[in-house]
């Protein structure tokens, strides 16, 4: 993956503390980051003498959940804090964290759509439309939701008093689809590409180390931005609530990591500015099973996953404190989150550091498995000649304890309104950076798709290469570019779309910021109550038709109230905008 930035302004809510540079340890190693947790009502004076203690300096302190940034010499540094009476704890903040990817991307060339203003349109960007956007038929994700001219959008089309929190590899604000819904006053960037000289050597990506909060050199968080709020403005396609607020909280670099500092001061930045719901198409490593006591982890190897996981659960309480509804996706490992019994991915920084661990239930993906977290997995198309349900998409987790509801994210191995197995049309549509696209040589110096199919969503440039060529949509001497892709990064953000009609047909007024806000315990509840109810498979256990290996064999567990596929059942925009 290829992304942005990090904030090099420090931000409301945010404290910064310093030590003169004696205070680093002298041991004359290569200094290194690392992520300290005080004890609750640890004073900043304590703070600072705890740390210097142990042979460190803090350069970024986060008052509201008790951690700070810590640079040290000392390779015994994480040891020597952890044994200081107000630290809870120390963990390198090495790169934690990638998005998932987005399953595989394998399929047949697609063709450019150049299209006209459709029938019944003003022919007015700005007038309200009819029919939906150009590419609106090419949004089954849609139509399965809802969320159409005469579903949702006729009722209830989210609301610029809705402030919803994009924590992904950035935004691109610039496309015209994200442009009319774009907030530059909010959105901040919490990371660099290029880790601190001295601490983390290692090139930028691409164009820069640190990037504006309105760009997006990835793709990843342009196109989930766009199944959010996509504007319904002539051009492309239409967003779940194409009227909402869309706030960039950029947490992850363009390498596709995530570091836990930026993730935590992203989380807390959410919550002391009035932001409504925030999209997790996530999880945060090295390790996709955080275990406390694994005995093929070392000492600091089992502090670091103990680390993550209390961190992240004090910056989800604090949040859900404060009005934020936090909606993440399940994750693409075609495991049952209740019963994972296997880790061969973990660590996956530094490169190769991976190793075989068996897992058990006590292990968590986090934030997916945080507590209050609304949990969404994917489902594909309707393959309308073997069920009248959706299938749970191939690469999608799941599981009875984890999984809240599910939504749309594709399934490219299904057979939908095409003979053709892998068809592009199956996965799920929308915003591409036209930056990105320069980037890769996928278009030519008009921005016109070229066929090239040179980068890949959640891939460093020139790996993973993209097999399903670009859609590019012209209106009104104006136009832009959009991708299919897969994955429950692409079904979490139809949940926190459904989550902003909620919030904007029966949120109340924030007296402490501008906008509504509403209780994330009722968001959820409504957003589980409106969902559609949707069985288990009559085959049990379910086998994938290609699978003939098993690989992806999955038990479902439940009835059509709830169960281990689908939660509550399929968001639905329509019901939920009544």
């Amino acid at each position: 993956m290829r992304k942005h930035l990090l904030c090099a302004a420090l931000l409301a809510g945010l404290g910064v503390l310093g030590l003169a540079p004696g205070a680093l340890a002298k041991q004359g190693g290569k200094p290194r980051e690392y992520v300290v947790a005080f004890d609750k009502g640890t004073s900043a004076k304590a703070a600072r003498a705890a740390v210097a203690a142990a042979g460190g300096r803090v350069v970024h302190r986060n008052r509201a959940i008790g951690v700070a940034t810590v640079r040290s010499s000392d390779p015994a540094f994480a040891a020597k804090a952890r044994r200081q009476a107000v630290i809870a704890g120390a963990a390198r903040n090495a790169m934690i964290g990638h998005a998932p990817g987005a399953g595989s991307k394998q399929g047949p060339p697609w063709r450019e759509v150049e299209s006209e203003p459709s029938n019944g349109r003003s022919g007015r960007p700005d007038a309200p439309p009819v029919t939906g956007d150009q590419l609106s038929s090419l949004q089954w994700d849609m139509h399965m939701i809802g969320a159409t001219a005469t579903g949702s959008y006729a009722r209830q089309q989210g609301s610029k008093a809705v402030r919803i929190g994009v924590m992904d590899t950035g935004i691109d604000g610039s496309h015209p689809d994200i442009a009319p819904n774009f907030d530059s006053e909010l959105s901040r960037n919490f990371t660099r590409d290029n880790p601190v000289e001295g601490v983390d050597d290692g090139p930028c990506e691409f164009p820069s180390c640190i990037d504006p909060p309105n760009v997006d050199d990835d793709g990843h968080g342009t196109h989930v931005a766009g199944t959010i709020g996509a504007a319904l403005n002539g051009i492309g396609v239409g967003g779940v609530a194409p009227q909402v607020d869309l706030v960039n909280v950029r947490v992850g670099q363009d390498s596709g990591f995530f570091l836990l500092q930026p993730f935590l001061d992203g989380l807390t930045y959410a919550a002391d500015n009035g932001i409504d719901v925030v999209n997790m198409s996530f999880f945060i490593d090295p390790w996709l099973f955080n275990c406390a006591a694994n005995p093929a982890d070392s000492p600091e190897e089992r502090a670091q996953q103990r680390q993550i996981i209390e961190l992240t659960e004090r910056a989800a309480a604090y949040a859900r404190a404060h009005g934020v509804t936090i909606i993440a996706a399940a994750g693409n490992e075609a495991t049952d989150l209740g019963n994972p019994t296997f880790d061969d991915t973990s660590p996956d920084f530094p490169p190769d550091a991976a190793k075989k661990r068996q897992v058990d239930n006590g292990c968590l993906t986090e934030p997916t498995e945080a507590n209050g977290v609304v949990v969404v997995s994917s489902v594909g198309p309707v393959e309308p000649n073997l069920s009248p349900f959706p299938r749970k998409s191939y690469f999608s987790n799941y599981g009875v304890e984890q999984t809240d509801v599910a939504a749309p994210g594709g399934d490219s191995r299904v057979f939908f309104g095409t003979p053709q197995f892998n068809a592009p049309q199956n996965r799920i549509l929308n915003a591409y950076p036209l930056n990105v696209a320069q980037a890769c040589g996928e278009v030519d110096a008009n921005g016109v798709p070229n066929g090239v199919t040179t980068c890949a969503v959640n891939a460093r440039p020139g790996t993973n290469q993209r097999a399903v060529p670009l859609v590019r949509d012209c209106f009104n001497g104006t136009c832009a570019l959009y991708q299919w892709i897969q994955g429950t990064s692409m079904a979490a953000p139809h949940a926190v779309g459904v989550a902003a009609l909620i919030v904007a047909s029966e949120g109340r007024r924030d007296r402490a910021h501008p906008g509504l806000t509403m209780s994330p315990g009722r968001v959820a509840r409504i957003l589980r109550d409106t969902a559609t109810d949707t069985p288990c498979p009559a085959q049990e256990p379910f086998v994938y038709p290609f699978d003939t290996a098993g690989d992806f064999t999955a038990r479902c567990v439940g009835n059509a109230d709830f169960n281990g596929f689908y939660g509550d059942g399929i968001v639905n925009a329509q019901r939920a905008s009544h």
